[in-house]
């Protein structure tokens, strides 16, 4: 396990392998996706928050999931090819990864223990599962898959005016 966020080995949805050490100084909005999800169009709005934030030092990290309801299936290059071309997804996206379980990323299996859910449950629920992470890679909060992204924007500003 990693001692820090920022120690995290991900893979890009490209398959290049690389340390989270990139997001140190950047608040970040890591998610877990998914294409073929009622919730699918809040990637529409992760980008608008992205994009309203990028140059201040905000990131989303894309990390897409097929342990809810099989939602998203296809191939790596598959998910790359239906977020840009149906929501123009320019965040950073990441290989398929699983958020739950003996197999769960040990990026997911950090946040879930930094921010439990309901109850003090460390599962994820289901798809779109938002961690927010300061500049120091402190996990600040977590939101449930129905909080959409555009109601993040005042934690994010708040994190970005603290910088």
């Amino acid at each position: 396990m990693p001692n820090t966020l920022y120690d995290t080995e991900v893979e890009t949805i490209d398959g290049d392998r690389t340390s989270l050490q990139h997001l140190e100084g950047k608040v970040a909005l890591i998610v877990n996706t998914a294409s073929q999800c009622g919730f699918t169009p809040q990637l529409d709005g992760l980008e608008k928050l992205y994009q309203r934030y990028k140059d201040r030092g905000f990131v989303v990290l894309g990390f897409p999931c097929n342990q809810f309801g099989a939602q998203d299936p296809g191939s790596n290059d598959e998910i790359a090819g239906f977020c840009q071309k149906n929501y123009g997804v320019t965040f950073p996206m990441h290989a398929k990864v699983d958020v739950n379980g003996e197999t769960a990323h040990p990026l997911f299996v950090q946040l879930k223990k930094s921010a439990p859910g309901l109850l003090g449950s460390e599962r994820i629920k289901w798809n779109f599962t938002k961690f927010l992470v300061d500049g120091e890679g402190r996990v600040v909060k977590r939101y449930a898959p129905t909080t959409k992204p555009e109601a993040i924007a005042e934690d994010v500003e708040k994190l970005l005016s603290r910088g």
